[in-house]
């Protein structure tokens, strides 16, 4: 071996031997870490974590690094830039999918003075057979420009009383009074404008408004009518104006016995039509005579 490859394989630094490509990307590799640190904070990389081993992990990749030189050149590398681009493109999705923070409306707060004067009235469309209510509620001292306002509130809504299904509430608000509420049937209320509707008369200081429940289906049906008596036949016309009797026959074998006039009635106690009855007189004036020529 010549002294220059000696000096070339075994050259100490300082000593003007020629470095290899070994040490020279050691070399690079370190001033890339010192110029790294220098600019870098690595406190405020939200990917770097050192382990109770003293290794550092990039919770992005889930990749193991001895030292932060090594981490360092990870965090340029192909792989970590690319979760980086995937991450930010999820929470971009995220972004647009969540919906906008709804605005909090101030809560205005005012002193409140009571409750006001109401009057109700009951009444009833004997035509329709409908129901209805009118309220009149009485807010003399109502703020300026503000309007009493009105809506109905299911029984499961308050806490203040057992819920029961066969009600409901109708509350009325104005500023500076206190909410007030009816306690009324659970009806369909009819929304048509001839029957229900709500106004405020700004002089008196007086909110009218008229609720009709629609009519129970019951009332509505027509009452079941009984059909009417069958009619009741005539009796069988008289002997007399039979005209198809026999020449020379007996007038007393052509009489009607009680008995089978009696027989010759149905069950509901109604006449059978003349034809029958007639075919029954001649059966039994035949029998009739056919024993007394026995």
């Amino acid at each position: 071996m010549s002294f220059l490859s000696a000096r070339e394989h075994g050259a100490k630094p300082g000593s003007g031997g020629v470095a290899s490509a070994q040490q020279e990307g050691v070399d690079r590799r370190e001033r890339l870490r010192r110029l790294a640190l220098e600019t870098i904070d690595l406190a405020k990389d939200p990917y770097y974590m050192r382990n109770h081993l003293g290794q550092i992990e990039c919770r992005l990749c889930l990749t193991l690094h001895n030292n932060e030189g090594n981490y360092l050149a990870h965090t340029q590398g192909k792989r970590h830039q690319q979760n980086l681009a995937k991450r930010a493109a999820r929470e971009a999705a995220e972004k647009q999918a969540a919906p906008a923070p709804q605005r909090r409306v101030q809560i205005k707060k005012t002193v409140k003075i009571g409750r006001p004067g109401y009057r109700v009235t009951k009444q009833y469309d004997i035509e329709t057979r409908q129901r209805s209510l009118l309220f009149q509620v009485e807010y003399p001292e109502i703020e300026e420009g503000s309007r009493p306002r009105h809506r109905f509130m299911s029984a499961y809504e308050q806490k203040i009383e057992t819920a029961d299904k066969s009600y409901q509430y109708l509350m009325f608000a104005a500023e500076p009074y206190e909410v007030i509420g009816f306690k009324v049937p659970n009806a369909e209320v009819v929304k048509q404008e001839d029957f229900f509707y709500a106004h405020w008369d700004p002089d008196a200081h007086t909110y009218s408004m008229q609720i009709v429940f629609k009519a129970p289906k019951e009332q509505l049906q027509p009452s079941v009518l009984l059909p009417p008596p069958p009619p009741v036949l005539p009796g069988p016309p008289p002997l007399s104006s039979m005209q198809h009797l026999p020449p020379g026959a007996p007038a007393a074998v052509w009489q009607l016995p009680t008995n089978i006039s009696s027989r010759c009635t149905c069950a509901a106690g109604m006449w059978l039509p003349a034809r029958v009855l007639l075919l029954c007189v001649l059966l039994s004036c035949v029998a009739i005579v056919a024993a007394d020529m026995r």
